[in-house]
């Protein structure tokens, strides 16, 4: 969590050139700073710039995604089955914000026991699955997505689309028969 997203590093340049290549196969890449990046829902050229709040974390989250549930991934990306759809949200841009907000539910960044019952729930269940926090990401986005077409938000209704989200999520990891990740109903959403 506390690593920041550093194009000066190679390792983190390889991680969004293989978000480039999970994201668009067969379509190359002209540059790590290019408009080919707005087509993915970057604000602008150069999505290093994106990753502020939440760091080199949400890059890693969006690569899971593409890498493990490539069918969902790409369906949201490309916005395939939408009808009727006006608004859209920034696909990569809602993804780094979905890293935050569950770093924030979760209490991540408290230095001690956790001061939320929903963070101890989660720390057992990565202390199980140390992949956890990476398929409760995939969950989120597919949820934030749901909620977004259900109620056929706009822009502007953003973070309260994430903040439904989020108490969907809660409520959901809060279900006596959730002990993991796949466990939660709206695991089932992912393909």
């Amino acid at each position: 969590m506390k690593v920041y997203f550093d194009a000066s590093k190679l390792d983190h340049q390889d991680a969004l050139r293989a978000l480039w290549s999970a994201s668009f196969p067969g379509h190359e890449l002209r540059g790590l700073v290019s408009d080919q990046w707005k087509e993915m829902g970057w604000q602008g050229r150069d999505p290093s710039t994106d990753f502020r709040g939440a760091g080199f974390i949400s890059l890693e989250n969006l690569l899971f995604f593409a890498k493990t549930f490539s069918t969902s991934f790409q369906n949201l990306l490309m916005k395939q089955g939408r009808k009727g759809v006006v608004f859209e949200y920034p696909f990569a841009v809602a993804g780094v914000n979905i890293t935050f907000m569950i770093m924030q539910m979760l209490d991540l960044d408290a230095a001690t026991k956790p001061r939320t019952f929903i963070r101890t729930v989660f720390l057992q269940m990565l202390s199980e699955n140390e992949w956890a926090f990476d398929l409760l990401y995939c969950v989120a986005f597919v949820v934030m997505d749901k909620q977004w077409l259900e109620t056929n938000a706009t822009y502007m209704q953003f973070n309260d689309i994430l903040k439904s989200t989020r108490v969907q999520l809660e409520k959901e990891l809060m279900i006596d028969d959730v002990l993991r990740i796949e466990d939660m109903p709206s695991y089932s959403l992912l393909s």
